[in-house]
């Protein structure tokens, strides 16, 4: 069973977020923030990360950059999940290594067809 890394700083994101994923059959490992993530990434086997950006301690981009230069997380997939919608926040997601990025409020069938895409 793969293992997902849900981030979000909010309780009831991450309940739906976690309810979704294991709807579909996939195992979760949920962190409270980019660090708590961080942590957790290292105790656990992690097939993809779907992270929130606007975080506290470390956010989406942060935590994305910080697993980036961890030989383990090179080619994991990281989604950023979250209320940002602009270019600007993108492109910096981009560049700091993330996979791809969706846009809060969520479609539960979206997410799942856009991690099966990317997770291996």
């Amino acid at each position: 069973m793969q293992t997902i890394l849900a981030v979000d700083d909010s309780p009831s994101m991450r309940k739906m977020v976690s309810f979704t994923l294991t709807s579909a059959g996939y195992n979760v490992v949920e962190a409270v923030d980019g660090q708590d993530a961080y942590e957790k990434a290292q105790q656990h086997a992690i097939n993809l990360v779907l992270a929130d950006q606007n975080m506290p301690r470390l956010d989406g981009i942060g935590l994305t950059r910080r697993l980036r230069e961890h030989p383990d997380f090179k080619t994991t997939p990281i989604l950023i999940l979250t209320t940002e919608s602009s270019d600007q926040m993108k492109q910096a997601g981009r560049a700091a290594g993330a996979t791809g990025w969706l846009v809060k409020p969520f479609d539960p069938n979206r997410l799942i067809e856009v991690i099966k895409k990317v997770i291996r």
